[in-house]
């Protein structure tokens, strides 16, 4: 039976659109397989590795009638690589095997019973839906992802707190030493919903997302729609079902992290400002990533230095007449927050050298970023 018929590049991005969270090696062999299900001309394809399901359909022609069979996702995205774009590609089943041929090459993969595929169970609890624009999720998320925690043991900060309230939609995330949030408008009324989405499923969303700036006259603008359960959220977007676990346990209080009535406020060129700390922290050590900053009326002063007792200063005019003090900051923290902002400014306010540091955009009050100081 011919499973699938169809040019290469309509194959491969059908597959390629699920198969980001395959591993190559799982505990659970299967799980390094995608699902194949044939119903007529719709082919639907699904992968999982316990914790995120995403599902696509396509029409992929073929024979008429209803296949299913699970087959390796990496290798077949592999062969299909390797294949011209516009040729056309078949897949044909027999006898506990797919055979896979495009012009004079033939390959014959191995096949596992579509049976034994673990399909996540979905919740039955999913809270009320509401959409926004592709762009504006991958924006926010753009805008926190980089202050995610990485395998900390306080397991509800590897992820990013998503909380729709009223017309509002937060993205949170802190590893303790830093917070990002941003925030964007809804177009319907939410009753409060918290969900923290683990690390793993942030990232494979702002792969799949779109940030079409150019989309045609007359095209609606591609949305994601998002649903929350107690222990599930749910995005439909561009073809796609995507279903993940979310991450148990409480999320710090992040307004009470963020600083209200900091009486210093620095406004400067984003672009130098990431630019002079790049240079500076050529000269910081890999376990000591500390540079200081030293904030003077029109005048900013960074300097770093390392064990060798090398050294490096940087100075930037500044349009500040505020008080006088050094701080210490992870210059880390700072470019990173820098080199995820688009805009051509940013706002340093600041309390005083022991009191941690608010980044903000002068052109979009959703976002703020909360850096802690470092002893130096």
């Amino acid at each position: 039976m011919i499973v699938l018929k169809a040019a290469q590049e309509k194959i491969l991005a059908a597959l390629q659109a699920v198969g980001g969270i395959v591993e190559r090696r799982h505990t659970l062999p299967i799980l390094a397989n995608v699902l194949i299900r044939k119903q007529g001309p719709d082919v639907e394809l699904i992968t999982s590795d316990l914790e995120i399901q995403i599902r696509t359909t396509a029409q992929l022609d073929g024979d008429d009638g209803s296949y299913a069979t699970t087959v390796g996702a990496k290798k077949l995205a592999d062969i299909l690589k390797s294949l011209p774009a516009d040729q056309i590609v078949s897949l044909t089943a027999a006898q506990n095997r797919l055979t896979l041929q495009g012009g004079k090459s033939r390959f014959t993969l191995q096949t596992l019973p579509a049976e034994d595929f673990p399909l996540v169970q979905e919740a039955a609890d999913f809270g009320p839906a509401f959409s926004v624009p592709q762009k504006t999720l991958k924006m926010l998320i753009s805008q926190v992802h980089f202050a995610m925690a990485v395998h900390d043991i306080r397991y509800y900060l590897n992820g990013i707190l998503f909380v729709a309230e009223g017309k509002t939609l937060t993205l949170v995330a802190t590893d303790g030493h830093r917070l990002a949030l941003s925030q964007a408008t809804l177009d319907v009324e939410m009753p409060r919903q918290e969900v923290i989405l683990p690390r793993k499923t942030v990232l494979e969303l702002q792969r799949l997302l779109k940030d079409d700036s150019k989309v045609k006259e007359g095209e609606a603008e591609p949305v994601i729609e998002m649903r929350f359960a107690g222990n599930q959220a749910k995005f439909n977007f561009g073809g796609l079902e995507f279903v993940t676990k979310l991450v148990e346990g409480k999320f710090p209080d992040y307004n009470r992290v963020i600083p209200k009535n900091h009486k210093n406020h620095i406004t400067v060129g984003r672009t130098a400002l990431l630019a002079s700390l790049q240079r500076a922290a050529i000269l910081t050590s890999e376990k000591f990533k500390g540079v200081r900053m030293n904030f003077a009326p029109g005048l900013l002063s960074i300097a770093s230095s390392n064990a060798e007792q090398e050294e490096a200063k940087e100075e930037l005019e500044i349009d500040y007449g505020g008080d006088s003090f050094e701080i210490g900051f992870n210059v880390s923290y700072l470019m990173d927050v820098l080199a995820n902002m688009s805009q051509d400014m940013v706002t340093v306010s600041l309390q005083d050298a022991n009191s941690s540091a608010l980044i903000t955009n002068p052109e979009y009050e959703g976002f703020k970023y909360v850096v802690m100081p470092m002893r130096i």
